[in-house]
C-alpha cells in the first residue's frame, strides 16, 4: 500500500509544526506532523462535527475511532472532563501526536494503537469519527457496523461525511444498521450524522 495517513508506519520525513485553535470556545494547541490527516490545521469536517456534537443522555465513554493527533477525542474530552474519553489510530506517528496533545491540553482521555476497534474494550455513550474515506468504502462502512456492536443501548454514533465522498449512500447504509439516523448539520458539502442503536 502507498503511504496514506491510514497506513501503520508512514514513511514522510518528520517535520513537526504547533496548530492553535479554538474548539467549543476552549483554545487548544495541537502538535503535528507529515504523515497525518490535516496536518495543517484542523479540517473543516473535523471542526463541523466537534462544534455539532452533543452529549449522550446516557453515562458512559467516548470512543474517537481514526483520531489522528487528536482533535476530536481533546475537544470532547475538555468539553465534558468526567467523560472518560478514548482515542485510537492505526498510525503509529498519530497516536504518539494525540498522545503529547493529550497531556498538553490536560484532557481526560486515553490514547492506544488500534486497527479500527481491534483493540477496544467495552462499550461507549458515543462513537465519533472523521473516517478514512481514502481507505475506502469497504473500510469505512465496516467502521459503521463495528460501532454498532461498541455502543450501550441508546448510545449514539457521530460520524462526518462529504457528499461528493459519499454522504447520501453513508446515511442509507447507517439507516440500514441502526435504524434511525438523524442529520445534525450540513454545511459547505458536508454533513454530521448522528445514529442512535435502539
Amino acid at each position: 500500500m502507498s503511504d496514506h495517513y491510514f497506513s501503520q508506519n508512514p514513511r514522510a520525513a518528520s517535520h513537526r509544526r504547533t496548530v492553535t485553535d479554538q474548539l467549543r470556545g476552549i483554545p487548544l494547541s495541537f502538535v503535528t506532523d507529515s504523515g497525518v490527516f490535516s496536518k495543517s490545521g484542523i479540517d473543516f469536517g473535523s471542526r463541523l462535527l466537534i462544534e455539532s456534537f452533543r452529549e449522550p443522555e446516557i453515562e458512559g465513554r467516548i470512543l474517537d475511532v481514526g483520531c489522528g493527533y487528536g482533535p476530536i477525542g481533546v475537544a470532547l474530552s475538555k468539553s465534558y472532563p468526567a467523560r472518560k474519553v478514548e482515542m485510537v489510530d492505526i498510525n503509529e506517528r498519530a497516536v504518539e501526536l494525540a498522545k503529547a496533545n493529550v497531556s498538553a491540553n490536560k484532557a481526560n482521555a486515553e490514547v492506544f494503537q488500534s486497527n479500527l476497534f481491534e483493540q477496544v474494550d467495552g462499550t461507549f455513550a458515543a462513537v465519533v469519527t472523521n473516517p478514512p474515506i481514502r481507505a475506502g468504502k469497504k473500510v469505512v462502512y465496516r467502521i459503521f457496523a463495528d460501532a454498532f456492536a461498541y455502543l450501550e443501548s441508546h448510545g449514539e454514533f457521530w460520524a462526518v461525511i462529504q457528499k461528493k465522498q459519499g454522504a447520501p449512500t453513508a446515511f442509507r447504509a447507517l439507516n440500514d444498521i441502526f435504524g434511525k439516523v438523524d442529520v445534525v448539520a450540513r454545511k459547505k458539502g458536508y454533513s454530521v450524522f448522528c445514529a442512535t442503536k435502539d
